[in-house]
């Protein structure tokens, strides 16, 4: 069976199926299953069809139904990182840190917009063209992100991140050579000693995956409010955590709740951290606020080329929702976060963390930078592979309060504090 007698076929039992049940009814998946199953066979006794091409129809039928059509399997696949589908031009997907086209697209854009709806519409979210951006997540905690026209000009995009159903530890992290066991145990130290964490780093540099990572580093008996655009966090191991999500605004431009208003929520819940997913604007201010206001052991994320860059960012973003003169955010900016480590996707496609700095204090109108750990390259191997690792700077730690408030001294690790 080619390509469009498989797409027509698919099509006629759908519709068969839809015209013989009321699908406005709360049907079970078993029925509408059963439902295809049987129509399927049926064809089946007027043209020949292998085990294999009905079990394929089967489920293609039912994801076009009840799940996410020809995504689904795509989505099914662990191996496949991120989905881009470009109208109904093509699907793009990155696996092993590589972009292949896909032979299967959409092959209207009806269809495609059905299963926009069904993704945005399940976590209470909007799009449309007075709307035509959003952000959602699926039920497996993929990102999601959509574009509509007229902003699109050739059509609908779809972008879906996804995410392991387990999140990578950071002993994992430790195995790919992202990070050395070196500067993992230090980091360990400076999570335990409760020290403010900024994590920089480009698109698709693996930073919620890192975040992730070093907030198994937090106590179990801790109380941990998380902040996000669009819910795709996963920490394990804590009991007494609450997941706040944004909420975009109504028709009539209400209802509107952003990362400001939640961060000022999350104050008044007795959190011992806070963690947002992701500081993008005006909500820069209220993070480094709560830093400075006894919420230590606060982590975030932000996007930025580099170490220095991100501490511009930021004093930029606070600039957007603060009158604040810029030596006034400087000195914010340095007694509020203790460390930042920056993470970057190298040429060979490798997630490395390729800095970690302490923050100092502000000097002559400039925010001080204190590098502990830095990539060092090694050269290429024949496979093109990056050769190289974190290597200790030989430079102490300034800021030991946390460490000594803590109870932990400064014995380790030698040569950082």
């Amino acid at each position: 069976m080619d390509a469009s007698e498989r797409s027509l076929l698919i099509n006629d039992i759908r519709s068969a199926v839809s015209e013989g049940l009321d699908l406005k009814k709360d049907i079970k998946d078993d029925e509408i299953k059963e439902a295809i199953e049987s129509e399927v066979f049926e064809r089946a006794r007027r043209r020949h069809l292998t085990a294999s091409e009905k079990h394929d129809i089967i489920s293609a039928v039912f994801n076009s139904m009840r799940r996410l059509d020809i995504l689904q399997p795509i989505l099914d696949d662990s191996s496949i990182t991120e989905i881009m589908v470009n109208g109904t031009r093509g699907i793009f997907i990155e696996k092993e840190g590589r972009l292949i086209k896909l032979e299967a697209r959409f092959e209207d854009m009806g269809r495609l917009e059905d299963v926009i709806q069904s993704i945005v519409s399940k976590v209470n979210r909007m799009v449309n063209q007075a709307s035509p951006i959003v952000d959602a997540r699926l039920k497996d905690g993929s990102r999601v992100n959509v574009v509509l026209p007229p902003i699109s000009l050739d059509g609908p995009v779809i972008t879906i991140r996804k995410f392991p159903d387990k999140p990578i530890s950071m002993k994992q992290l430790i195995e790919y050579g992202s990070i050395t066991y070196d500067a993992a145990e230090f980091l360990k130290k400076m999570v335990a000693a409760k020290y403010n964490i900024f994590i920089s780093g480009g698109t698709g540099s693996g930073k919620t995956t890192f975040l992730n990572a070093l907030s198994s580093f937090i106590s179990s008996d801790e109380r941990i409010i998380t902040i996000e655009d669009s819910a795709e966090l996963q920490i394990t191991g804590i009991d007494n955590i609450v997941r706040l999500e944004t909420r975009n605004a109504n028709t009539e431009g209400k209802g509107e709740i952003s990362i400001r208003d939640l961060i000022r929520t999350a104050l008044r819940m007795r959190p011992e951290r806070i963690i947002v997913g992701e500081v993008r604007g005006a909500e820069a201010i209220d993070m480094l606020t709560a830093m400075n206001t006894g919420h230590d052991g606060s982590l975030s994320t932000g996007h930025a080329n580099s170490t220095r860059d991100m501490l511009k960012r930021l004093e930029t973003m606070v600039m957007s929702g603060a009158m604040m003169p810029a030596e006034s955010i400087r000195q914010q900016i340095s007694s509020a976060i203790d460390i930042v480590i920056h993470l970057s996707r190298l040429r060979d496609r490798t997630r490395r963390v390729v800095e970690i700095s302490e923050v100092g204090d502000c000097e002559e109108g400039k925010v001080v930078l204190n590098p502990l750990f830095i990539f060092k390259e090694e050269g290429q191997a024949p496979g093109n592979d990056i050769m190289g690792a974190l290597k200790r700077t030989g430079n102490k730690m300034t800021r030991l309060n946390k460490l000594t408030m803590a109870g932990m001294g400064t014995e380790y690790p030698q040569g950082v504090v």
